[in-house]
């Protein structure tokens, strides 16, 4: 009875134990087949198997593979990336790195850059660290540039925001003097009529 329990709960550890093969992938012993899966950086698998030796990610819609993906594998031989539209900026310092610890660099001279254009179809395995920062300095221009552009649009807003309530402001107080004067008029007028209405002349 007991040995039927310790079957039993084996059974439920297996899936922990035995690493499923990653949707939509086809695997095979030790290779781990995704071509032509339309995967994109946010549909690839979030890890492989530990004994994976071959994974084949060539003619997907990839734009850089995810930081430390690879890290982890330690019986990994080679991974098949060509057929993807590589963009060679920032993201893609992982997949160099990579590239570059690999002693058969040789295999991965189709991983070319698709963008930017100065960059398009370098080998990735072959460009230098300045390369790739610089397109992330383009990129922190850009960002610096739209900051810009966006607080001159606020301080614009907050300019005629200031004067909408300047002007405001003017017409409130000439409204408040008119009216001050309109009541004193008022009140003088009443007075007049009070006191002509109080006089001697008036009681006959």
């Amino acid at each position: 009875m007991n040995s039927g329990i310790l079957f039993l709960s084996l059974l439920g550890f297996l899936p922990l134990v035995i690493p499923v093969c990653p949707v939509p992938c086809k695997c095979a012993t030790n290779i781990i087949d995704c071509t032509s899966k339309g995967l994109t950086v946010a549909k690839l698998p979030v890890t492989f198997r530990p004994s994976a030796e071959v994974i084949h990610l060539g003619y997907n819609r990839l734009t850089s593979i995810p930081n430390g993906l690879f890290d982890n594998l330690k019986s990994l031989q080679v991974v098949y990336l060509q057929g993807n539209p590589w963009e060679c900026n920032c993201d893609i310092l992982y997949l160099r790195s990579w590239l570059q610890w690999q002693q058969n660099r040789t295999l991965y001279r189709d991983v070319r850059c698709t963008s930017p254009a100065h960059l398009q179809d370098r080998v990735i395995a072959y460009l230098t660290e300045d390369e790739v920062i610089s397109t992330c300095q383009y990129w922190y221009c850009s960002l610096a540039l739209l900051s810009q552009l966006c607080l001159f649009i606020l301080l614009f807003l907050q300019g005629i925001l200031v004067i909408f309530i300047t002007v405001y402001l003017q017409k409130f107080r000439r409204m408040n003097a008119e009216a001050r004067s309109t009541t004193r008029d008022l009140h003088q007028h009443a007075d007049s009529w009070v006191c002509s209405s109080r006089s001697p002349y008036n009681s006959y």
